[in-house]
């Protein structure tokens, strides 16, 4: 590996257009889950970058594309921004460039190419996908980055389709097996149980004078994938996972409207708010539901926690 270790991060091409003699390969996506099929475009990006010795970049997008089109009615997010930049930091990235999508949605292909690519991060080599669009318009393919190539000194290669069990692996799939709580097909498809980070917030505290106190999590997205009750592990606290019971939803017993990430972590009393943690979902137990009162509420929750250890114990 011929490049620094620690990824780079840039939100502007102001801070890449410095003097450089670095020559860079270079992947354009909104990569969202950073999936196996995501993986293996990345994979190929470190292979054709250390036979030249050049840096690895990731050019990606915030807001992401779909969220920008339809703001009220996006896509479900599987990662936010923080957990797609530690994804990619653990995957043989240099360098993880993200300028708002504004900022490059009307360029003509042949700008994008010209300035983005070529002026502003001295490519030597673009890896994509083998459905890749892009500039305005989506109007760019990779075919005119490989015209565009013959005449600027850059090579592409196109990354065949990853296909697991007969289907296709994409976002879109992954989150269709989160929407049903199909979480086995959506972690064959991630490479990785599915789950969320973020900070501890403090809350109302009603779970706790229920006996059940919980870490709240806030989701940071404008849709959430999943959606009820799930056996969870959560990492960040301790060197080993902790077990618990999370909950995704509303909270309409309480009269919740704001979708919140919470989790009761089994034999565990630790003042955690403010502490980074991530939730792993391992399966769905049930979906949420609204209760008359608190006390058939609460009976549920003790049930729930008894189907979470069961299922966690396997």
């Amino acid at each position: 590996m011929c490049a620094d270790s620690i990824m780079q991060f840039y939100r502007h091409l102001s801070h890449l257009k410095k003097p450089t003699a670095k020559i860079r390969a270079v992947t354009v996506g909104a990569y969202d889950g950073i999936h196996i099929g995501h993986q293996e475009i990345f994979r190929q990006l470190r292979a054709q970058a250390d036979q030249v010795c050049a840096s690895t970049v990731v050019l990606s997008f915030e807001p992401m594309p779909r969220e920008f089109f339809s703001p009220d009615k996006p896509a479900a997010r599987l990662t936010r921004f923080r957990e797609r930049y530690e994804l990619l930091s653990t995957l043989g990235v240099d360098e993880f460039f993200c300028p708002r999508f504004a900022s490059l949605r009307d360029l003509s292909p042949e700008a994008f190419i010209g300035d983005i690519l070529v002026a502003g991060l001295n490519v030597c080599h673009v890896v994509v996908g083998h459905d890749f669009r892009f500039a305005a318009k989506r109007l760019g393919t990779p075919d005119d980055l490989k015209a565009a190539g013959a005449v600027h000194g850059f090579v592409v290669t196109e990354v065949p389709a990853v296909y697991q069990e007969g289907r296709r692996v994409s976002s879109t799939v992954i989150r269709e097996a989160l929407r049903v709580g199909d979480l086995k097909t959506a972690g064959v498809m991630l490479g990785r149980e599915y789950s969320m980070s973020g900070r501890v917030v403090r809350g109302i505290g009603l779970g706790k004078q229920l006996g059940f106190p919980t870490a709240n999590v806030n989701l940071n997205r404008r849709r959430t994938p999943v959606d009820g009750i799930f056996a969870a592990r959560v990492t960040g606290l301790a060197g080993e996972p902790l077990d618990g019971v999370a909950s995704v939803g509303t909270r309409p017993t309480v009269g919740g409207v704001v979708p919140l990430l919470e989790v009761f972590i089994f034999d565990f009393d630790e003042d955690i708010y403010g502490k980074y943690i991530t939730v792993h979902f391992v399966e769905r137990l049930r979906e949420e539901r609204k209760y008359s009162d608190l006390a058939t509420m609460t009976t549920q929750m003790h049930k729930d926690v008894a189907d979470a250890r069961a299922a966690l114990a396997t």
